[in-house]
């Protein structure tokens, strides 16, 4: 590869994109890699969310055909060639029509590999885009990208299968992760991480307060360990249970909103909004348990955070989590099961778990996958095989 030209996400205060690129960048140095970051144009700068649930409607729109109108002039002036592989953080990107309609009348010398990351899209049953009813034609727009990407890389095991069955047939690869970078994670943390047995007994929920989150779930828990904590033959300790979020708390089902008041109204539970990065981190930091039932999270930036800055991280056994917690029976709970949950939260609450620290170097390791798959050096994460099961059972790390 001469020159990696990649096509990143526009920055939120609210969510990872924030800190994604220069995650990215640093691996990209430390390798030695040739690259250039195509610049986009934001539509304002309040780095809000006011459209839509997972980024901006109008301001992702408005980022990614500025980025591609950069990178085509690039294109036009003879700056990528053959040897270059143009890297996108998403699959959906506004204008990428513009890339086959080109590369299909250039010189081959001019013709570059392109990689596109899905970070979920219609093959996920849970996606925003099914609650706003875009999947009969995003499904053609993703049959179109498939059909002239070079290389499509899938977060996990499971997401490669959703592929499948969906029909697409490009090389699909699984990079195990997200993008994540731990040094920078704990470095905005400062001196040392808080003792766990100093830690307050806070459970926090980090997740978007959306349906696909499950966070009437959440809530049911909430409710039950109060009931069970107050029984006389517990010795439960009193738990803030909180939500964590970037921005104003918001859902896209108003039910959740109002038994939320009730429950903050009623001391169970507290919200803390319109975090920034280090404040969140700082309770984090002060943090035991972060506490995900999301239907569709896939591997979660959370848990890394969480599992970075000393906190335990507990997960439903449910879809890809069991791939990214190496099938970890004692941090992943029975989907839907309150239970379950709620005997291996209390467990959780007590000490730091043996593998802490695990989740998080694994993620840490996943721009490295990403840049040995352009590279070519990453076959063995190649997933062209109908037999795509046989690497479930596989923990990926120990």
């Amino acid at each position: 590869m001469r020159k990696l030209w990649y096509m990143g996400l526009e920055p939120y205060k609210a969510r990872y994109t924030l800190q994604l690129q220069e995650w990215n960048r640093a691996v990209f140095e430390r390798r030695g890699i040739n690259y250039e970051i195509v610049p986009g144009e934001t539509l304002s700068n309040d780095q809000a969310i006011v459209t839509g649930q997972v980024l901006d409607a109008h301001g992702r729109t408005y980022f990614g055909m500025s980025q591609l109108m950069n990178l085509v002039r690039r294109m036009k002036a003879g700056e990528v060639t053959s040897e270059d592989v143009i890297y996108f953080e998403d699959m959906f990107q506004p204008g990428i029509e513009s890339l086959p309609y080109i590369l299909d009348q250039v010189p081959s010398n001019m013709r570059p590999r392109i990689a596109v990351r899905c970070l979920a899209q219609t093959i996920d049953p849970d996606d925003f885009v099914h609650v706003w009813g875009m999947q009969e034609w995003m499904g053609h727009y993703e049959k179109m990208v498939d059909s002239f990407a070079d290389i499509v890389l899938a977060t996990n095991e499971e997401m490669v299968m959703h592929m499948k069955v969906a029909g697409w047939k490009g090389k699909i690869y699984n990079i195990s992760g997200l993008a994540f970078g731990k040094d920078e994670v704990r470095a905005r943390v400062p001196g040392e991480l808080k003792k766990f047995e100093e830690r307050a007994f806070r459970v926090g929920f980090a997740a978007r307060w959306d349906q696909e989150k499950q966070p009437d779930f959440y809530m049911d828990l909430i409710e039950e360990y109060h009931r069970l904590q107050a029984m006389p033959y517990n010795d439960w300790p009193r738990v803030e249970f909180c939500v964590f979020s970037g921005s104003k708390l918001r859902s896209n089902n108003s039910s959740y909103m109002e038994r939320t008041r009730r429950l903050q109204a009623e001391g169970k539970l507290t919200v803390y909004e319109d975090l920034e990065k280090n404040d969140y981190y700082a309770l984090l930091n002060d943090t035991r348990v972060l506490f995900n039932c999301a239907l569709q999270d896939w591997v979660s930036n959370t848990a890394s955070e969480a599992d970075a800055l000393g906190a335990n991280i507990l997960y439903p056994a449910y879809r890809s989590f069991p791939e990214a917690f190496a099938n970890d029976p004692e941090r992943l709970y029975v989907p839907w099961s309150l239970r379950d949950a709620i005997e291996k939260l209390v467990t959780l609450l007590q000490r730091p778990h043996a593998n802490m620290g695990k989740f998080s170097a694994w993620n840490d390791g996943t721009i490295d996958r990403v840049c040995d798959i352009i590279e070519g050096k990453g076959e063995q994460w190649l997933r062209m095989s109908t037999n795509y099961r046989k690497y479930t059972h596989e923990s990926k790390y120990q």
